[in-house]
């Protein structure tokens, strides 16, 4: 039995550096991205401003307009006129909208993609939450089993008078403890399921990983962070924003020029009638005054603000990169330390050969599993900060 004992502990730490192809991790983060119905909401909405976009670059309606003027003092007859006209910015304005129209349209897309990597990163750490559950429930069986196997065999002695009762009271209670861990983990694994389903549509779903696939590895430093430059919605926003800003300073620069206005005019009095083409121009001395400057100081806003805040997230990433790796450290010691241990089998054996007490063999058994019970709180703060770290990659 301790033979066997040893080797499901010992299983239970090698899992931690298991790697495969396909988890429940990536299953499931599919499944939200399909049945979610925030980004699916989200889309409607971003089509919705789309179409809203679109419709800002339109021409103005044309106008027609008529006069028929029968009454007064004339000796010739009524007068009447009619006008077709259509009025217009200059050409290169609805260009230069389009530009701005269409940079708007990336910045849409970037909102989503920042929307859809919140929602996935919210999956993806409950995910790392039910694998920590899941390897605690196979744990705390364990431990459950031989509190069981320690109580009966306290049982046992206490109907052969070698031990007192209270040392089977203390033998039940830790029984009754570690029964009450696998239970409050199955309703926290519950409890998650439900949190998921709610990201999924209201889809259920099943999870049954107890394993971390992914390792713990990470690339160097600048190779992540220039990774992050080049695909993270929020960075990129950064950097769409500054482009919206130069469209729009484009923009204001050629609405400075004349709207035009051209159609065809028709007159008729006395039985005569005079046709031709119309044309008209503004004078743009007012309509734009300010805006130039106004679009100018918003994309020198734009710049400066965006290298802020590319400063600000490259401390936050550095921050995490720099923790990470502090708790891989102290993590592979206790693996390393630990793996080679056999702790619980061993104070079994010294306890049922009366080398130590009870008190002696609860104890020490409580040090050994707390230190366990540590790396696996580690190992799950480890995938969460690297799920962090790595969350441009969704």
């Amino acid at each position: 039995m301790y033979k066997i004992l040893g080797l499901v502990f010992s299983t239970c730490l090698l899992l931690i550096g298991l790697n495969a192809q396909t988890t429940d991790v990536a299953r499931v983060l599919q499944e939200i991205e399909q049945n979610n119905k925030e980004l699916k909401a989200f889309t409607s909405l971003m089509e919705s401003r789309q179409f809203e976009l679109k419709s800002g670059n339109n021409l103005a309606d044309p106008q027609v307009e008529t006069f028929y003027l029968p009454f007064g003092d004339h000796s010739t007859g009524d007068y009447s006129e009619f006008q077709v006209s259509q009025s217009f910015e200059f050409p290169t304005v609805y260009r230069a909208r389009s530009n701005l129209i269409e940079a708007q349209h990336g910045q849409l897309a970037l909102e989503y993609a920042t929307k859809r990597q919140e929602i996935l990163l919210k999956a993806q750490k409950y995910c790392h939450d039910l694998v920590f559950l899941n390897k605690r429930l196979r744990v705390e069986q364990l431990r459950m089993q031989q509190a069981k196997t320690v109580f009966d065999q306290a049982g046992e002695l206490f109907e052969k008078k070698e031990v007192g009762i209270l040392a089977l009271n203390k033998a039940k209670i830790a029984w009754m403890q570690e029964q009450f861990k696998v239970q409050q983990i199955e309703n926290d694994k519950r409890n998650l399921l439900f949190l998921l389903q709610a990201l999924n549509g209201g889809v259920a779903i099943e999870f049954a990983q107890a394993a971390y696939f992914n390792g713990l590895s990470m690339a160097t430093r600048d190779s992540i962070w220039q990774d992050k430059l080049a695909s993270d919605p929020a960075l990129q926003a950064l950097r769409q924003q500054e482009k919206v800003a130069m469209k729009q300073l484009r923009l204001s620069k050629n609405k400075s020029l004349p709207d035009l206005t051209a159609g065809y005019n028709y007159q008729g009095v006395a039985g005569s009638n005079f046709s031709g083409l119309y044309a008209g121009i503004s004078i743009p001395l007012w309509h734009n005054r300010n805006k130039v400057k106004a679009a100018q100081t918003n994309l020198v806003y734009r710049q400066t603000y965006g290298g802020a805040r590319t400063m600000v997230a490259y401390a936050g990433f550095e921050k995490q990169y720099n923790n990470y790796q502090i708790l891989l450290d102290k993590f592979q010691e206790y693996q390393a330390t630990l793996g080679s241990m056999n702790s619980d089998a061993l104070l079994l054996r010294a306890y049922e050969l009366g080398e130590i007490s009870y008190m002696e063999y609860y104890l020490e058994l409580q040090f050994y599993r707390q230190a366990y019970d540590s790396m696996l709180e580690m190992e799950k703060q480890l995938n969460q900060l690297k799920a962090e770290i790595l969350k441009h990659r969704l």
